[in-house]
């Protein structure tokens, strides 16, 4: 028996140290977690990986959650699970699953840590937001399902997080732990209704690091044996993979206690720890872990045995968001549109990733509208807000600041339209506003859709998840 197969240790381009990576993958690492550099980057480091190992089988895992574009530069974005979550369609959520497989597959990850079933029903919440599917329990749940279908019949395995539940929190458990205050009676008609709905589909779930004093009263979910044994394998009935969300994160505090706590309260894998070869070192020195090494194992190995071949290829990225970016937006507010010789002021807000709205602005331009960076009072605003989700950043939504300028802009406009590729909330009080577009995703084919509607070229179809 190897402990080390528990252990799936992060690698950061250019933080992490492939001589790091490179030991621990002679010592039988299970599988790796890949974050960031290029397609060539990473064909190189798994290549190297997987002829270090002894073991014939090791996971390549990657957050591709949506699509490649947040972790590779240059590479698409993936329409964002509160995009599907607008279209409502689980046909939808299906194709995404296998665009996200067909998109690993491209970079040989085999292991993508999707779908999101928090739930989006906090607006000041800075690290779900667009990753959920919306605020309605079901169809998270039943979107969910669906995608994690798509995923293993494009050839991936899935993972469905972050148990019980990180919606209703307004912390990022990258910065701190995030507290769920949230009753065993909110709990059941609430976070679990989405998790109960996919296990069926899952081929392992990810536990939170979250505090929820109405499972365990002591210790984190991700640490917490009745979370993870009594009520996710014991009442919920799931008999698969559990793993750990990333031990990197600053809310788990000592990792190797965290990580030993974490296997004693039934989590098989240990993920993304930053000092893989220190726990490596650490955890054949602990007593008691024997029959947990020989479970976690055995399911490995059945996962290997089972892995989902492709039945189904899917559509590029590139080409899905063009086929149903029109779908998954939602239009609020009065009807108008922009027509070839309008001039309009633009203005862009909570860009703090610094997304390219090239595509946005070289559509409308291709369509005969006149765009002015200088706002000089034409008849018609258009303000941009690429506000999105960052590990680590603490904090979504415009700030106070940009909502005040929003808001002195619009007043000197007639017409004022909010165009949102990021996060749908921060704006609804804003009343010189006359018109909202939200198309919850900073692609650029979602950019191209959204010129598309303002010129009445293409009609919003989708419904407001949150």
């Amino acid at each position: 028996m190897n402990i080390n197969r528990l252990i799936y240790p992060g690698f950061w381009f250019g933080k992490s140290k492939t001589e790091d990576a490179l030991e621990m993958a002679r010592r039988g690492a299970g599988g790796f977690c890949i974050y960031g550099g290029t397609r060539q980057e990473i064909a190189a480091l798994t290549d190297a990986l997987k002829k270090a190992s002894p073991l014939p089988h090791v996971f390549i895992c990657a957050d591709y959650e949506d699509g490649l574009g947040r972790w590779i530069n240059g590479e698409d974005w993936v329409l964002s699970n509160l995009a599907i979550g607008a279209a409502g369609s689980e046909e939808t959520a299906y194709q995404k699953g296998l665009t996200l497989s067909h998109e690993a597959r491209r970079v040989g990850v085999d292991w993508v840590f999707a779908p999101v079933l928090d739930l989006c029903n906090e607006p000041q919440n800075p690290i779900v937001n667009t990753r959920s599917f919306g605020a309605d329990p079901d169809a998270v749940g039943r979107l969910g399902a669906a995608l994690c279908q798509g995923l293993n019949d494009g050839g991936v395995l899935n993972s469905i997080k972050h148990f019980p539940g990180h919606g209703s929190t307004k912390t990022d458990s990258h910065l701190a732990l995030p507290v769920l205050t949230r009753s065993l009676q909110q709990l059941q008609a609430q976070e679990l209704i989405p998790f109960r709905l996919a296990l069926a589909k899952a081929n392992s779930v990810m536990a939170g690091h979250l505090f929820v004093p109405a499972l365990d009263k002591t210790l984190p979910a991700s640490q917490s044996r009745a979370v993870l044994t009594g009520l996710l394998k014991e009442q919920l009935g799931f008999k698969g993979l559990i793993l750990t969300d990333a031990l990197n994160m600053k809310s788990t505090g000592d990792v190797h206690q965290t990580a030993l706590n974490a296997l004693h309260a039934g989590a098989h894998i240990l993920l993304s720890a930053t000092d893989a070869v220190g726990l490596s070192d650490f955890l054949p020195t602990q007593p008691g872990l024997e029959a947990i090494i020989r479970q976690s194992t055995a399911l490995q190995d059945a996962l290997i045995l089972h892995h989902p071949q492709v039945k189904n290829t899917g559509l590029p990225a590139a080409q899905f968001n063009q086929t149903y970016a029109a779908a998954c937006a939602v239009w609020q507010g009065q009807t108008l549109a922009l027509h070839a010789g309008d001039e309009i002021d633009y203005l862009e807000l909570g860009n703090e990733e610094a997304f390219a709205a090239q595509a946005f602005l070289h559509a409308l331009e291709k369509r005969g509208i006149r765009v002015s960076r200088q706002p000089h009072k034409t008849h018609t605003l258009v303000a941009v807000s690429f506000s999105n989700y960052k590990a680590f950043k603490g904090h979504i939504n415009l700030s106070a600041e940009e909502k005040q300028q929003l808001a002195e802009q619009a007043r000197a406009h007639d017409r004022s339209i909010f165009v949102s590729f990021g996060s749908p909330f921060g704006t609804e009080d804003i009343a010189e506003l006359i018109a909202w577009l939200f198309l919850f995703s900073p692609a650029q084919q979602a950019q191209t859709s959204a010129a598309d509607i303002l010129c009445a070229l293409k009609k919003p179809t989708g419904r407001m998840p949150v």
